[in-house]
């Protein structure tokens, strides 16, 4: 197989574990995962090395094995356990909080935020400055002040480049950092090629009622998930919030910082241009911060509006990045046929598909079995990706194919109620599935409306093009 391309060893000390979706066969002799999809064939030696560490077990200290592990996890097949942090202390860290009109909320973040080298709260434009300066006054901070709203990039822009540490931590005013949440950042810095590394954002009730509270405890926007991973497009984890993310000074310097004419997409544009420029990023779902849910339905689903407008600006500069899907033309096919109401059709597509990978795999023991198997959940996946695509920013193409097209009303209305409620079951919200589904429909209803409205105002509708992957690596 072709490794992914390796960084310096895995600092020493370090420990790792196989991803969760990562699974080894053929005896522990191949291992397969990673984004993109890849097969390794491990040699005896080598099977027993994983053995060794992938329940755990700190690496063994010589380059080789060390080089081995970086390879690993930086294509997503291990996932890296630091130890604590070797380079960095919480006085290395400076804290900007961005704020406009949250007094409230600054104070809790404030109170919230341990002990670190220097705070800086940047005031974008608040209409009562006073409340703010009073809360960042009080808890020793260093204020800025814009006289009109800039943005949220702008503001941090303007925050980091005001203080002098190494490190940089990012905190959106209404997120409240526990205790040890900064060490267990810190220590992934160790890792030089590692650019910024994020918590996982949860939702907090705050006034919100409770079915909606209830609702984004799984489905918050903020929020990707359980699983760790390398962030860049195409992964698993595509890209993290700045609402909470921790930066080395020197990659934002190399990258020239945020770009202050995004108001909207500012932390995703910046997370892939430390990417393009070579550096890592990373997602370390262990360390968990909090965010409180929108007041009401109506404020939660203008946020995933104005979420949805930022993919048209992102299209410009990174192009298929974030694509609404990402899919291999062959799964395109299979399930368009389905779509079209030609399900036989589509069965035929992936049946084929699943024959012209047994010789790739014929250095497996199972070939046929191991084809049947990546074959199936790819096509599963990339169905229920499809489902995602139209329920979100396809939704008024799908509402127009399903007016003309009366064959493909039936794969239409699967794709809008089938994947919330096997969501639903996944997850088990404390919530009924009809409501759970009534909601999910909304919120993608919403974000895909703002893909539109962004597209429009920059008479672009790029962000709407699907990305084709390639084949599995080997």
């Amino acid at each position: 197989m072709t490794a992914p391309p390796a960084g310096p060893a895995l600092p020493a000390g370090w420990a790792i574990t196989l991803d969760p979706q990562a699974r080894r066969t053929d005896g522990g002799r191949t291992l397969i995962g990673g984004f993109p999809l890849r097969i390794l064939r491990l040699t005896p030696t080598g099977a027993r090395w994983l053995d060794s560490v992938a329940a755990g077990g700190a690496v063994p200290g010589t380059p080789g094995t060390r080089t081995l592990a970086r390879r690993l996890t930086d294509g997503g097949l291990a996932v890296p356990h630091p130890t604590v942090s070797t380079q960095h202390t919480a006085a290395d860290v400076a804290l900007v909080i961005p704020v406009r009109d949250d007094a409230a909320g600054l104070r809790r973040a404030l109170a919230s935020r341990g002990e670190v080298g220097e705070v800086v709260v940047v005031d974008d434009g608040s209409q009562d400055p006073s409340a703010v300066e009073a809360a960042a006054l009080a808890a020793g901070a260093r204020l800025l002040r814009n006289d009109t709203p800039a943005g949220p990039g702008a503001a941090r822009e303007r925050g980091w480049r005001a203080t002098q540490r190494p490190v940089v931590a990012f905190l959106d005013a209404d997120v409240e950092l526990p205790p040890d949440a900064l060490a267990g950042l810190l220590a992934h810095l160790d890792d030089t090629t590692l650019a910024a590394v994020a918590p996982r954002v949860r939702a907090r009730r705050g006034t919100a009622p409770g079915w909606l509270a209830r609702y984004e405890e799984v489905r918050f926007p903020l929020d990707l998930g359980p699983l760790p991973g390398p962030v860049r497009p195409g992964s698993r984890v595509s890209y993290v919030p700045t609402a909470a993310l921790l930066v080395r000074r020197a990659a934002l310097e190399a990258v020239d910082g945020f770009d202050p004419a995004l108001h909207l997409g500012e932390d995703v544009d910046l997370v892939w241009r430390l990417v393009a420029a070579g550096w890592s990023v990373r997602y370390e779902p262990e360390v968990v911060v909090h965010h409180p849910c929108r007041p009401d339905l109506l404020r939660a689903l203008r946020q995933r509006l104005r979420y949805g407008t930022s993919t048209a600006p992102l299209a410009a500069r990174h192009g298929r990045a974030g694509a609404p899907l990402g899919i291999s033309g062959w799964s395109a096919l299979a399930w368009g046929a389905v779509l079209l109401g030609h399900p036989g059709a589509g069965v035929g597509v992936a049946a084929g598909t699943t024959a012209a990978l047994v010789p790739k795999l014929s250095g497996l023991d199972h070939p046929m079995a191991e084809s049947l198997a990546l074959a199936g959940r790819g096509h599963l996946w990339a169905g229920r990706a499809v489902a995602d695509a139209l329920r979100r920013p396809w939704w008024p193409l799908a509402a127009v194919v399903g007016w003309r097209c009366r064959r493909a009303r039936p794969a239409l209305v699967a794709a809008a109620v089938v994947p919330p409620l096997l969501e639903w079951r996944e997850q088990r919200p404390a919530l009924d599935p009809a409501r759970f589904a009534v909601l999910r429909l909304l919120d993608d209803l919403a974000y895909g409306t703002g893909v539109w409205l962004g597209g429009l105002q920059a008479r672009s509708l790029t962000a709407l093009f699907p990305r084709f992957s390639g084949p599995i690596r080997r």
